[in-house]
């Protein structure tokens, strides 16, 4: 009975190879979850890996039967959606996608449970400026200090790359005080639809974050001398009642098979 109940499994994951020794990860936490009889799972994912979960979602769905019901919300901050403050309002949330750092801090206060913590993308901080307007060039330092003391207006986001921008790559550059007047953080909005309104000329935030808003020319990454890489990670809500589910879904978002859609939204994998 237990392996007809696989192979039919197998059949639904199109194709995944399973053997009666040798079972997956992702195989065996679906056949948890199906035996667990969860139906949907509750899902917040930040902005810089939404991209590839929003390729990722309906294939999950397709491949075990479980529906997912998805928001968005900042990995930090204190706007409503972020995902800190909807936990402690005690929304049901199932898994949550953030900046590892920030997942760290909510294992560390019993939000998250700790094993199910998961790397999913590496993620770098990119430009952007309006579609048409002149492209500086930021591909070095002194570039892109010189394209940020031209900008009349520079926006950042408000969750780990903008508190980076804020707190250090001004100050490593030697321009903080010259900045101070021009150039500030957004909350709750994706930072390149900003600078396509015109309200900016220059925005910096993931690269993952910026390549689907429509308006904006990507000037790619900001220089290595002064890059500052996020990991996003995926970690399993203390009180969720689904955790079998939970676990098959961040294994599927971890996995090889879906490595190709993480890295087309502008991320590099770092799951299994």
């Amino acid at each position: 009975m237990v392996m007809h109940v696989i192979r039919r499994r197998a059949a639904i994951l199109g194709g995944l190879a399973l053997s009666t020794f040798a079972l997956s990860t992702f195989a065996l936490s679906v056949l948890a979850a199906v035996s667990a009889g969860a139906a949907e799972l509750r899902v917040v994912s930040s902005g810089g890996f939404a991209a590839a979960y929003r390729a990722l979602a309906p294939r999950f769905e397709g491949r075990t039967g479980l529906t997912l019901v998805s928001s968005w919300g900042p990995s930090m901050g204190s706007t409503a959606n972020a995902v800190p403050q909807r936990l402690a309002r005690h929304e049901p949330i199932d898994v949550v996608i953030m900046v590892g750092s920030a997942l760290d801090d909510l294992v560390r206060q019993g939000q998250v449970v700790p094993d199910s913590r998961q790397d999913l993308a590496r993620s770098l901080i990119g430009a952007a400026v309006r579609r048409g307007a002149p492209r500086p060039d930021i591909g070095t330092a002194d570039g892109l200090r010189s394209a940020l003391l031209a900008a009349k207006s520079v926006v950042y986001s408000d969750s780990a790359s903008g508190v980076y921008i804020q707190s250090e790559l001004f100050a490593r550059l030697g321009i903080a005080d010259r900045m101070a007047g021009k150039a500030r953080m957004i909350p709750a909005e994706p930072v390149g639809e900003v600078v396509a309104r015109g309200e900016a000329d220059l925005g910096f935030q993931q690269i993952s974050e910026l390549k689907p808003v429509p308006g904006i020319d990507l000037l790619g990454p900001i220089p290595d001398a002064v890059q500052q890489a996020t990991v996003f990670s995926a970690g399993i809500v203390a009180s969720s009642p689904n955790r079998s589910a939970a676990r098959a879904l961040i294994d599927y978002l971890a996995s090889e098979d879906a490595a190709t859609a993480v890295r087309e939204s502008g991320l590099e994998p770092l799951g299994r």
